[in-house]
């Protein structure tokens, strides 16, 4: 875990030396030294180099996520209850009668018991456009995720295109991929400073360059055409 909040989002960048860890991680220098050899004959780290110090050198490593990824996982599996035996009754019961008051013709779970409707809904209405933004963010950085759709929300209700704003998310994925994780900044932190409104800006400034590149693109073929240009003869007149 040291490790890994020490490298970049691709695995790479880790240089600390084994005091480091040690002191870090509270652990015996002989354990770090252990764990560290472990880790390289699994494969699960890989020396990628080594940079300087004031007591020599230190050896930058790289997660393999890979490796990583294909571990067994640790957590204990979801243990089931409940009674598998006969759950749902198929015929109807005979109803208790309780202070003269029959029960029940049928069991609540059979199949053909009329469930009264709920008194409210429940159930949120989801906002597709804005999961569609919020998916284009990196993964590792989500947090917050009610709090982000309620702020890309409220862009949009604004007059931002969902395009526009997409586009602008995945301007800044692409900007900060190398970044590390302390250079970053989560999804709720991201859009409730509105720092998506610059990546619009370029946006639009570009789109507006395109355009008016192709204004006088037009412009020049006008006058070749009026003209009558070497390549332009063959249009007549009419």
């Amino acid at each position: 875990m040291f490790l890994a909040d020490k490298a970049s989002d691709d695995g790479s960048g880790i240089w600390c030396s084994k005091g480091t860890i040690q002191r870090h991680t509270e652990l015996g220098e002989s354990t770090v030294k252990r764990t560290m050899r472990e880790f390289l004959k699994e494969g699960i780290l890989i020396e990628t180099g080594a940079r300087g110090c004031k007591n020599g050198y230190t050896v930058v490593y790289r997660i393999d996520l890979g490796k990583v990824g294909a571990l067994e996982l640790t957590a204990d599996p979801e243990i089931e209850t409940g009674a598998t035996v006969a759950p749902v009754q198929t015929g109807p019961g005979t109803g208790a009668i309780v202070t003269g008051v029959p029960g029940p013709q049928r069991p609540p779970n059979h199949p053909k018991t009329i469930q009264k409707p709920p008194t409210r809904k429940c159930v949120a209405v989801a906002d597709e456009e804005a999961e569609k933004v919020l998916m284009a963010y990196p993964p590792d950085r989500v947090r917050g995720k009610a709090d982000c759709l309620g702020r890309i929300r409220e862009a949009l209700d604004d007059g931002t295109e969902v395009e526009d704003l997409l586009q602008a998310v995945k301007a800044y994925a692409t900007e900060s991929a190398g970044f590390t994780r302390s250079k970053v900044y989560f999804s709720d932190n991201w859009f409730r400073a509105g720092r998506w409104r610059a990546y619009i800006e370029d946006i639009a400034k570009s789109r507006e360059a395109v355009k008016a590149k192709q204004a006088e693109l037009l412009a020049g073929l006008a006058d070749w055409v009026t003209e009558r240009h070497t390549l332009c003869r063959h249009i007549t007149p009419g």
